[in-house]
């Protein structure tokens, strides 16, 4: 498909209301997390000088695509960014602040494991310009984390936010519950050991069993136990929500939690209905041209998309224009996840969802307030209820 002719469109309102994001994909691994179904890979060498050519060339494409925006932050993701070298996140940052303007506080957030080799690049990455890091620590025993897959300890993990803390101006952490054998007081004590590290911002992802992932494959076959049924993993949500609560850190997401002032502004791109461009393989993004809006995704096997992107670029990007009522389905699931609600402005055809918004209300589950339709406390729990309801 010709590549849209967004030079000559107005600035749409999607990216003025939401903000403008970039999304670079890192899909390199050490080891394959078996819980996880991101498109990563495991690979002994990577010739990262020819990567971040790629990644420039690229970023120079879309950019000349996108003139006369401001872009607000940019996230490196994978994958393990942290496997990334400083020079080749400082080439990559150099190419965005070339081609694009770039907002005097944006937000630059770079995902990272906490094994102590990874820690010590973290003053690198602050140099190249980075200035938020994303923890992946997953769990707070090492029993669980081997459970996991994780290839670093608790000490570790605690020697690198130490270090993130003093190297980033804003440091965020995640952790998973409703893991194997766990209990509603293990996973209370661990949250309150998070806790009392004072973090702004914390990502609380209960455990999700994939298809085509390794934990996927022995779940089938019987050989994942431990599991907490559905009542246990709604008491851990309750807990999960009372505690952020007390320390200041509310949901503004399903499974994000944050201090005022200290949420994602990369991820309230996503949940807003902003713009962001994807780069690397797999990356996806949204964007808005002529009126029209596009979803954007990449080939996922990393040789192939380097080698398109060497050869013919533009090449490794697939894209499709989304109808309007795509797009009132993508803002509903996204913009339903945060607390301030979706603006049932944005949505193209509000009435035809009114019949399921009435009944949902009915139910306590969901309320309209300021021109916003939010999902109540009671319904957080049952978002893809809510949302199956709606959609359906």
């Amino acid at each position: 498909m010709p590549s849209p002719n967004w030079s000559r469109a107005a600035l749409p309102e999607s990216w003025q209301k939401g903000g403008f994001g970039l999304y670079i994909h890192w899909p390199f691994c050490a080891a394959k997390c078996p819980y996880c179904d991101f498109n990563s890979h495991v690979r002994g060498e990577v010739d990262q000088s020819r990567w971040t050519r790629a990644y420039s060339s690229e970023i120079r494409r879309l950019a000349a695509d996108t003139p006369g925006r401001v872009l607000s932050s940019v996230f490196f993701g994978g994958g393990t960014p942290s496997l990334m070298q400083a020079d080749t996140v400082a080439g990559i940052l150099d190419a965005v602040r070339d081609n694009w303007t770039v907002a005097n506080d944006i937000e630059i957030t770079l995902e990272a494991n906490p094994t102590s080799v990874e820690a010590d690049r973290f003053r690198g990455y602050r140099e190249a310009g980075v200035n938020r890091l994303s923890l992946g620590v997953q769990a707070l025993n090492d029993r669980d984390l081997r459970a996991l897959g994780r290839m670093h300890s608790v000490a570790e993990a605690l020697q690198a936010l130490e270090i993130a803390r003093s190297t980033f101006e804003r440091v965020s952490f995640d952790l998973i519950y409703a893991r194997q054998h766990q209990s509603a007081e293990d996973w209370t004590a661990e949250l309150q050991q998070a806790l009392g590290f004072d973090p702004g911002h914390l990502s609380l992802y209960q455990l999700t069993i994939e298809d085509g992932t390794a934990f996927g494959d022995r779940f089938k076959r019987g050989r994942l136990p431990g599991l907490p049924d559905g009542d246990l993993g709604a008491d851990m949500y309750e807990l999960t929500q009372e505690l952020c609560i007390a320390a200041g850190l509310p949901a503004y997401e399903v499974s994000n939690h944050a201090k005022p002032g200290q949420e994602s502004r990369h991820n309230l791109i996503y949940w807003q209905g902003g713009d962001y461009a994807g780069v690397g393989p797999g990356a996806h993004g949204r964007l808005g041209a002529n009126g029209q809006r596009w979803a954007t995704d990449a080939i996922r096997e990393p040789a192939s998309w380097l080698e398109q992107v060497e050869t013919k670029p533009g090449s490794a990007e697939r894209r499709q224009a989304l109808s309007h009522d795509d797009q009132d389905i993508e803002r509903l699931m996204m913009g339903l996840r945060i607390a301030e609600g979706l603006p049932l402005s944005d949505l193209h055809a509000p009435a035809r969802f009114e019949d399921s918004i009435g009944e949902l209300s009915g139910y306590g589950l969901v309320e309209q307030c300021d021109g916003k339709l939010i999902v109540t406390p009671d319904g957080r729990p049952l978002l893809n209820a809510i949302l199956r309801e709606l959609l359906g």
